[in-house]
């Protein structure tokens, strides 16, 4: 692997929320596991809802959504996620298929790691993978924190009939 790209891995990966959890071993460790740095661009998806994808993804550049695609092709928007944040941790983790999809908002790029990748560190490197479960954990529980406030605020919204939008 290329030294320089390395030291990129493990710089983006420490500067992503994981990387509090995981520290600069963890990062270390994980930017060895990269399989491939995707380039997706405004628009496209990068899964979609019921993909099984073997991989989680780190978002390096740009922003995407999770959305649900609805039966006459407009898309339900649910969540916006950015620089280092994860996506498909979860499907990831249980291996099944993805719960929604995920469009990119504008030109972006993710690392993917994948599962052959992955997996001998429960093995070779047992305390960086319960690190690495933590900070997921912690992660789907704070979007699942911001998912509820958004939920709150537009329900709030609706009952006031509109009053308070300035």
């Amino acid at each position: 692997m290329d030294i320089s790209k390395n030291k990129e891995y493990i710089e983006n990966i420490l500067n992503a929320p994981i990387g509090q959890y995981i520290e600069k071993e963890g990062a270390e460790i994980l930017s060895l596991c990269v399989a491939d740095e995707l380039h997706i661009k405004a628009d496209e998806f990068l899964f979609h809802k019921g993909d099984l994808t073997q991989s989680f993804y780190l978002v390096t550049k740009g922003r995407f959504a999770l959305v649900q695609e609805m039966k006459n092709g407009k898309l339900h928007f649910l969540h916006v996620l950015q620089k280092g944040d994860l996506l498909g941790e979860l499907s990831f983790i249980d291996d099944t298929p993805h719960i929604v999809s995920v469009i990119a908002l504008n030109n972006a790029s993710v690392y993917q790691f994948k599962t052959e990748s992955i997996k001998p560190l429960i093995v070779s490197e047992p305390m960086f993978m319960f690190n690495f479960m933590r900070a997921i954990i912690k992660r789907v529980h704070h979007t699942v924190r911001a998912i509820n406030r958004q939920q709150k605020d537009l329900t709030e919204y609706i009952a006031s009939g509109g009053k308070g939008r300035s």
